[in-house]
């Protein structure tokens, strides 16, 4: 077999692992990953480029190796749902950088975070002065999350006694210029009244490519044309 078609049948075979490996270890955002994660992602790719590349080895040795990787990272994953202590050893714990609106320097310093570092993090999360906060938390993830104190909290209408009706969340009706019959039956919606909603509009069906309905059934639409007014 010529060396240029073993590397492509290669590559094909490494593209589908990686997707069954992903559809297995489930979804996370880079942020979310622990520190086994990130390592076994780092070296799951790298045994999948080997598949794809070394052809002086056999395929299957490659194949043998993701199985491993994957089904350690697999038993890991459960032992973790199962179990808070190892939760605990394999992704640490979070650890309180403020509390009561004091800065704990030692727990800055066995994280090795700088004061700098500290007050960077709080701007990300939009808190400007440090006299604001409350407590202030790093997760396992290494994200800051941050309570300000009670007066520096957005006033909500439970603080006044101001009832509110239930919020629906927003759904997609009309994607790729196709019709969403289950989102609009979640809603409590039809075919007919969306397209009444069209006509009042005075647009027709096959110039959406997007449409939404929100918690009070207002419609956005985005037209193909983008030079037609959105609603």
């Amino acid at each position: 077999m010529p060396t240029w078609l073993e590397i492509t049948l290669r590559t094909f075979m490494a593209v589908a692992v990686l997707f069954i490996i992903t559809r297995i270890l489930g979804k996370r955002q880079v942020s979310q990953l622990s520190l086994f994660e990130y390592i076994t992602g780092i070296s799951i790719g790298n045994l999948a480029a080997y598949l794809s590349l070394d052809t002086d080895s056999e395929w299957y040795i490659g194949i043998v190796a993701l199985v491993v990787w994957v089904s350690i990272s697999y038993g890991i994953e459960v032992l973790q749902l199962k179990s808070k202590r190892a939760r605990d050893f394999l992704d640490g714990t979070s650890t309180i950088l403020m509390r009561n609106g004091k800065i704990l320097e030692d727990n800055l310093r066995e994280e090795r975070i700088t004061s700098d570092e500290l007050l960077e993090m709080l701007r990300k999360k939009n808190v400007f002065n440090v006299a604001q906060v409350d407590f202030a938390i790093l997760d396992t993830s290494g994200e800051l999350n941050v309570l300000l104190k009670k007066e520096y909290q957005p006033l909500t209408p439970s603080d006044i006694n101001l009832p509110v009706p239930p919020e629906k969340y927003n759904m997609a009706v009309i994607m790729d210029g196709k019709i969403m019959e289950d989102s609009l039956k979640k809603v409590g919606l039809n075919r007919d009244w969306l397209n009444s909603k069209l006509r009042q509009l005075g647009v027709s069906m096959d110039k959406i490519y997007f449409a939404q309905v929100d918690s009070q059934n207002k419609l956005y639409i985005d037209p193909y044309d983008d030079s037609l007014k959105r609603h």
